[in-house]
């Protein structure tokens, strides 16, 4: 098939990212592999929306426009599909830069007509200039990034992660939108998982879809001072365990915590005893990873049983009302 176009969407949603808003467009105008448009999806915030807007207002590739949905992250996801043109829309956080080959491997990866999303490896940029001693590489999703038991090249994969994926339009078409309700919501409880639950959903639409990781295509991203810290870390695990809750909800058990299963049994304990090891070889902060990763299991463990009851109250519910069919806003 031929080379696919990409509509690039980035979601925002506070001026404190504004230096890092502007470096993740310059990146995308940086690639080797053009994108047919930038859209910055504005989540609620008047005044970034009229700064971005103003500083944008001569480029006839970027386009800013407002959350068409409720406040979070997978309605301004939703908004930005339904206003792209593209064949494939990739996402990329907004905070983080995306190496000049980002859109080409993607493209690479949509030469197969079962391929529906692929998705590429996101590295971590400490503020305190390295890696804290006591984080471990496997709980690295805990600030967005590609961890530690991941497979290597490009692989099938259950799903992509959200901060650094792309799908093909008609993956829309098939399985609507983003749950929201799920994902993150500005400031509030750092949940996650929405991606999770749109690629479950997606491949029970179309069992014959294929989806891939590409781990040649690579994004920087941005790790704060504050995410560096054991607080955030077991926060993020526990938020996770809610989302997982609200994933099995939606999609079963079954599917929800197919991967999860491998990770916790044979990832996490392997894990476990490189840091009992490095430990005992006095090497630094062996025993603050083997303990933050029991610590990080049995918090995610407790949010995934307090998310398991709430979700038989509510659930997840879902935009896709402005996404189908693929019409454009």
């Amino acid at each position: 098939m031929s080379d696919p176009d990409i509509s690039v969407v980035i979601c925002v949603y506070t001026e404190d990212r504004w230096e890092d808003i502007l470096a993740a467009v310059s990146s995308v105008h940086a690639q080797s592999y053009p994108a047919l448009e930038t859209l910055l999806v504005v989540d609620h915030n008047p005044a970034l929306l009229e700064r971005l807007t103003k500083e944008y207002k001569q480029s006839a590739e970027v386009r800013v426009l407002a959350n068409a949905g409720p406040r979070g992250l997978s309605a301004g996801r939703n908004t930005g599909i339904a206003a792209s043109y593209g064949e494939v829309i990739a996402f990329l956080d907004d905070d983080a830069v995306a190496e000049r080959d980002w859109l080409r491997r993607f493209a690479e990866g949509y030469a197969d007509p079962r391929v529906m999303a692929v998705g590429g490896r996101t590295m971590p940029i400490w503020a305190s200039g390295r890696r804290p001693d006591w984080f471990p590489e496997e709980f690295d999703w805990v600030v967005g990034c590609t961890y530690k038991g991941l497979p290597a090249g490009r692989v099938r994969v259950r799903n992509v992660l959200g901060g650094n994926a792309s799908f093909r339009r008609t993956a829309f078409d098939a399985a609507g939108g983003f749950a929201t309700g799920i994902g993150r919501d500005g400031d509030k409880r750092p949940l996650g998982c929405e991606e999770t639950e749109l690629c479950i959903r997606l491949t029970r639409a179309r069992p014959d879809a294929v989806l891939l990781i590409d781990d040649r295509a690579v994004i920087h991203h941005r790790v704060p001072e504050a995410r560096e810290h054991f607080g955030y870390f077991r926060t993020r695990a526990y938020a996770e365990g809610l989302s997982k809750a609200l994933v099995a909800r939606s999609v079963g058990a079954d599917k929800g915590l197919e991967s999860e299963r491998r990770y916790t049994t044979r990832v996490l304990p392997a894990g476990v005893a490189r840091g009992l090891r490095d430990a005992l070889l006095a090497r630094p902060g062996g025993a603050g990873r083997a303990g933050a990763i029991v610590a990080g299991v049995l918090t995610a463990a407790g949010g995934y049983v307090v998310g398991s009851v709430r979700a038989r109250r509510g659930g997840a519910t879902f935009s896709v009302a402005e996404i189908e069919g693929g019409t454009h806003g």
